[in-house]
């Protein structure tokens, strides 16, 4: 039986496994744009103009040909029925299959009690550095930018929690010529990124890139006169409540200056069938739990703000992949 026969569910299950590293890898190296932009490709000539061996090359088209991404006749490749899609969200592959890859392969292990310990988990800080920055693009922009143009103040200072490669603060800076930024992140390489977009940017003389982690973060001069404060798709790290609590009260005495607080996160899926998940909610939140990071409900993030010491003035829900949400908050 071939993956195409919708009997073989197995054969369907095990051969997306592997499309799901190509689709990653074909974004990684072109292939996708290339095929977005011209409507075809040669794999010989692919392969030739980015030195990549033929047979291997080869495979990787063969992969995402076996899922309907793209149609191949021998060396030919052009878009299949699920390309668009696949093009669309293909920074969800790149943070399982890179970003993630070494949590998911060590899940045995990582399920016994015994190894849940310290710093039990390892994934590629910069490869979820580079995914985020495209699913926040699509997931969270449209509505973040609503919300920093209805601000009622002028922004002289932003800082932002879980900064990653830097795109928002660099876009912030872009839109605000007199500003200026910090963004403060726990990965190192995270921050590399972020040091090299700014610096591509001509920017690197306005923002300050700050190695911490923002729950238990001291006091620095940097963070004096922050007026925006904004984190998005690292929230969750804040809790389990309590101590999701102590932190929000903490940033209320990090940034004194703070008028608003733009907080986007994913959100645990409620009321869905495990069948129903959708791709990248069921990676998120399954990743998250053998990490033992609780990924808490709109409901429960809505039932800390004014314990934290902040008023929730708006909320954008936003559900397109892991019932992302957008919360305007003002200190109380």
């Amino acid at each position: 039986m071939t993956t195409g026969d919708p009997g073989n569910t197995v054969a369907y299950i095990y051969n997306s496994a592997v499309a799901a590293s190509a689709v990653s890898a074909a974004w990684e190296l072109g292939a996708l744009d290339q095929l977005d932009q011209r409507g075809s490709l040669d794999v010989h000539e692919f392969a030739a103009d980015h030195r990549l061996d033929v047979p291997a090359t080869l495979g990787l088209f063969r992969a995402l040909a076996s899922v309907d991404i793209v149609h191949r006749e021998d060396a030919k490749v052009v878009p299949g029925p699920h390309f668009a899609e696949t093009l669309r969200t293909r920074s969800f592959f790149h943070w399982l299959t890179r970003g993630s890859a070494e949590l998911f392969r060590r899940m045995p292990e990582l399920l016994r009690e015994e190894n849940r310990v310290g710093d039990f988990h390892r994934r590629d800080s910069a490869a979820i550095a580079r995914a985020c920055r495209e699913i926040s693009a699509f997931c969270y922009d449209p509505w973040f930018w609503e919300a920093v143009d209805g601000l009622d103040f002028a922004v002289s200072a932003v800082a932002d929690l879980g900064c990653g490669s830097g795109d928002r603060l660099i876009k912030l800076l872009e839109r605000r010529p007199g500003a200026r930024a910090v963004g403060v992140d726990i990965a190192r390489p995270a921050l590399d990124v972020a040091q090299e977009a700014a610096a591509a940017a001509g920017l690197a003389d306005r923002v300050t890139l700050l190695e911490a982690d923002v729950r238990t973060m001291e006091a620095r001069p940097e963070l004096a006169g922050v007026d925006l404060l904004t984190c998005f798709m690292m929230g969750h790290d804040f809790w389990p409540r309590d101590r999701c609590v102590d932190t929000l009260r903490r940033l209320r005495a990090l940034f004194p200056d703070a008028r608003r607080f733009l907080l986007g996160d994913a959100t645990r899926t409620v009321g869905v069938a495990d069948r129903d998940l959708p791709a990248f909610a069921l990676a998120f939140e399954c990743g998250h739990d053998i990490m033992g990071t609780f990924i808490p409900t709109a409901g429960d993030w809505e039932s800390v703000f004014e314990e934290g010491g902040w008023r929730l003035l708006r909320k954008h829900s936003i559900d397109i992949a892991v019932g992302e949400v957008i919360f305007e908050l003002e200190r109380l």
